[in-house]
């Protein structure tokens, strides 16, 4: 396995569920939201706990076996100045932007009508951790913290 043809199957997986407004899946554990895909041998879930403030793991399967996996810690800073809603619709146009480059790390900043998306990550698909935050009028409204790579046996 490559580490651009992992990049390229995260970035699908994500585009597809989360970015996408994909369908939610079967909750794989009590309390869960879970999102699911899947396409020949690959298979990818992202499963979280929360809304406001939430907590989640996403995994990628080649042939049943993890390969992969993020986990990612994120929250309101300032409900004052941005709401869950808001923040959510924030985040899904400026990954889908950023999918369409084919890519999920690097560093990345879109604007839109609640707030300026940025991302900062070191790293690349193998071993990477990163933040993403909204800014709304100058104040770091929202934050989440990521980290993740391969998994190896």
């Amino acid at each position: 396995m490559q580490i651009e043809q992992l990049n390229d199957i995260i970035v699908k997986a994500k585009a597809s569920t989360y970015g996408g407004g994909g369908a939610p899946a079967k909750s794989s554990r009590a309390g869960s939201r879970d999102l699911m895909w899947s396409e020949g041998d690959w298979s990818y879930l992202d499963s979280y706990f929360g809304g406001t403030d939430f907590i989640g793991q996403e995994t990628v399967w080649l042939r049943g076996e993890p390969v992969w996996a993020m986990n990612y810690y994120g929250y309101i800073r300032l409900p004052e100045l941005l709401d869950a809603q808001h923040a959510g619709a924030t985040i899904k146009a400026a990954l889908s932007s950023m999918y369409a480059q084919g890519r999920f790390l690097g560093g990345f900043e879109w604007s839109g009508d609640h707030g300026k998306y940025i991302d900062n990550s070191v790293g690349d698909a193998a071993h990477f951790h990163g933040r993403e935050i909204i800014v709304v009028d100058g104040k770091t409204a929202y934050a989440l913290d990521y980290f993740g790579g391969l998994i190896k046996a």
